[in-house]
């Protein structure tokens, strides 16, 4: 499952429960081996007195000693709590030995999983890139030991389908990748017998490596698909190598690696799982859901669809209201609804996501308090800056709505094909109005936001009940 957030409710992090509080006191005080694990393969090792009290802190100020990470980037990392069903990023206050005696009850609140597989989950403490950590600072960071542990968590998330990715910049990462990996100046006997033996999905994404299927690829042949993709891995390591007169340096290398990733919105998300209505298509076929992954980062939200690993909707913190709903019945979903600008037959309207997920709440927690971070550095301008990006660069559903509220005409999203592009046009959305009940379909008008959650810097306009206003 992809991971979510950061911060309990307070009943999950706080009120302990039974589970969580036998642990007897000798297993409390008791020094013992404990395992902190990098994304890779690779652990830190320490030997831990009163393991069962010690703090997100205390943990992490030792694993900063042993990876010897500089003060100037002591934020950049923070402690996970992580399993196949489950991602947390602890506070500083969190101690990880209680929790991890509550995982059975977190994962009942917060997952679908099943009985079985709750029962038999067991999460690891994992060092990871710190979700609130702004990707300014990260440019500005020369120390080559932690430049390496951004980059192996970006290449996982590239390399797992996490980060949706266009071919020229999976190829352009996969080629980097091989170079760090390798180095450079070797013959294509060499880098062929490399990629063969390691494989393709060690270098590009997985969903590419091992191909779509369908009749397309049938027809191509799998293995002349895998020699176009050896062919452009090979063709971009060899414009590295004659990039310069002199071999680039591994930090040179990752710095490029990094900075490619930047240019995707939704690098240093955190990742939610929910479901979303898929459009009904024809009068006998049932509309369905389709799973998506929910990111969220201090610029705003992305939902992404996880089969096709593209972007269906990207908004900025100040282009959207939100709430979460919690069930009214048995059976019910939690769920984050997400409202934001769009248009019906030309006509600008207000559009309303469901997205259905046991960590509605989470998301929605999340949302606030990384609005409420942005509101408190200087009045939003530092992150404000940290987000912009050329018109080439606009992140996903940036573009249209923008230009729209500064009295432009709408223009076309850009390179509509691109993952990082917003796919409204795809989503099952309502369109409404609030008459002080409920929540009506309704023909387009413009008008205020049914939601009272918004960024204080939010431009983002709304539907006002009318007599005039058409119900559909």
């Amino acid at each position: 499952m992809e991971g979510d957030e950061c911060g309990f409710p307070p009943e999950s992090s706080d009120n302990h429960s039974q589970r969580g509080s036998v642990a007897s006191s000798a297993t409390l005080t008791r020094a013992q081996d404990v395992l902190i694990y990098l994304v890779g393969d690779s652990a830190v090792h320490l030997f831990v007195e009163g393991v069962g009290g010690v703090s997100v802190q205390e943990l992490g100020r030792s694993v900063r000693e042993a990876l010897h990470i500089p003060d100037a980037a002591q934020d950049a990392f923070a402690l996970w709590l992580c399993s196949p069903l489950l991602e947390l990023q602890l506070k500083p206050r969190h101690q990880p030995y209680k929790l991890c005696r509550q995982w059975q009850d977190l994962l009942y609140r917060f997952t679908e999983a099943s009985e079985d597989d709750i029962s038999q989950d067991e999460p690891c403490l994992q060092y990871r890139r710190n979700v609130f950590y702004p990707k300014s600072k990260e440019l500005q960071i020369e120390d080559e030991g932690v430049l390496r542990l951004l980059y192996e968590e970006a290449k996982s998330n590239i390399l797992t389908g996490r980060y949706p990715t266009d071919p020229e910049h999976w190829t352009a990462l996969g080629a980097l990748a091989l170079t760090l990996d390798e180095g450079i100046g070797l013959d294509n006997q060499k880098l062929t017998a490399t990629i063969k033996e390691k494989k393709l999905s060690s270098f590009l994404p997985a969903h590419v490596a091992a191909g779509s299927g369908g009749l397309l690829s049938t027809l191509r042949g799998k293995g002349s698909r895998q020699a176009g993709l050896e062919q452009n891995l090979l063709d971009e390591y060899r414009k590295i190598n004659t990039a310069s007169g002199s071999p680039p340096e591994p930090s040179q290398l990752i710095h490029q690696y990094l900075n490619t990733c930047h240019s995707l919105p939704y690098y240093g998300c955190a990742f939610f799982l929910g479901e979303i209505d898929k459009p009904v298509q024809g009068i006998l076929q049932r509309g369905g859901r389709k799973a998506v992954n929910v990111g969220i980062s201090l610029e705003g939200v992305y939902v992404m669809d996880i089969k096709e690993k593209h972007v269906l909707l990207g908004l900025r913190f100040s282009e959207l209201s939100w709430d979460h709903s919690y069930p009214e019945e048995e059976g019910d979903s939690h769920i984050l609804w997400l409202e934001f600008d769009g248009e019906e037959d030309g006509t600008p309207v207000n559009k309303l996501l469901k997205i259905y997920s046991k960590q509605a709440e989470l998301m929605s927690g999340f949302i606030e308090f990384c609005v409420e971070l942005r509101s408190a550095s200087e009045g939003g301008a530092a992150a404000d800056t940290d987000g912009d990006a050329s018109p080439s660069q606009q992140p996903a559903g940036q573009d249209a709505s923008t230009e729209k509220r500064q009295g432009g005409q709408r223009g076309k999203l850009r390179r509509q094909s691109s993952v990082v592009c917003s796919r409204v046009h795809s989503l099952n959305t309502i369109s409404y109005v609030d008459n002080g009940k409920e929540i009506k379909r309704l023909k387009p008008k413009r008008a205020a936001s049914f939601f009272t959650r918004q960024s204080p810097a939010a431009t983002y306009s709304a539907v006002q009940v009318g007599e005039s206003l058409e119900q559909g």
